[in-house]
């Protein structure tokens, strides 16, 4: 990213701290910044690219040391740190989900997170597939918990009312039960077992 690019995308995470993923636009970074919306758009060229490079700013966040040797330990660390990166930002989740970055930060993720899946002895298809089901794991999961202070869970119990969906009605007690965090955990179990 050239200097004015970091400039507005630091600007842009501003934005989605204070007001969240809805409020950043081009508009609201020229104004955070002082200067016209072309000015803005000559560095960015549009809101996609500049949601790909907030994308990419947040995943540039993850610390890619001091990993665990054995791969299986190595892709859970690499997803939690991944998680936590995310969740570090308001509405990080979101703004992750929304793009499709090829840019440096999110490569070298993907790259560090394939290698330890082939150390693991996986095809280079299951690699790259195994990759894939985590990072939508993780990004659907952290996703998740960033709307949960906002979720009416009474808007479930009416829907399950009435008894025509007997099987989520039988496991509801369930689907209510344990943290963000030990779902994460068993989920994460299931997606890196060998």
């Amino acid at each position: 990213m050239t200097k004015k690019q970091v400039e507005m995308v630091e600007a842009a995470l501003e934005l989605l701290e204070e007001k969240g993923a809805e409020a950043v636009s081009i508009r609201g970074v020229a104004t955070r910044l002082c200067v016209r919306m072309n000015t803005v758009l000559w560095h960015i060229k549009s809101k996609a690219r500049l949601l790909e490079l907030m994308a990419d700013a947040i995943v540039a966040e993850i610390d890619l040391d001091d990993l665990p040797e054995q791969w299986q330990e190595r892709v859970r660390e690499l997803a939690r740190r991944y998680r936590q990166a995310l969740l570090s930002h308001r509405d990080g989740a979101v703004i992750v989900t929304g793009t499709y970055t090829a840019e440096p930060a999110t490569l070298r993720f993907a790259d560090t997170m394939i290698e330890a899946l082939l150390a693991g002895g996986l095809t280079e298809q299951e690699a790259a597939w195994r990759c894939w089901a985590i990072v939508y794991f993780v990004l659907g999961l952290a996703q998740e918990e960033q709307a949960a202070a906002d979720a009416d869970v009474e808007v479930l119990d009416q829907a399950l009312s009435g008894g025509h969906y007997p099987s989520l009605d039988r496991v509801l007690p369930h689907l209510r039960t344990g943290s963000f965090d030990e779902r994460f955990e068993y989920g994460l179990n299931l997606l890196t077992a060998a």
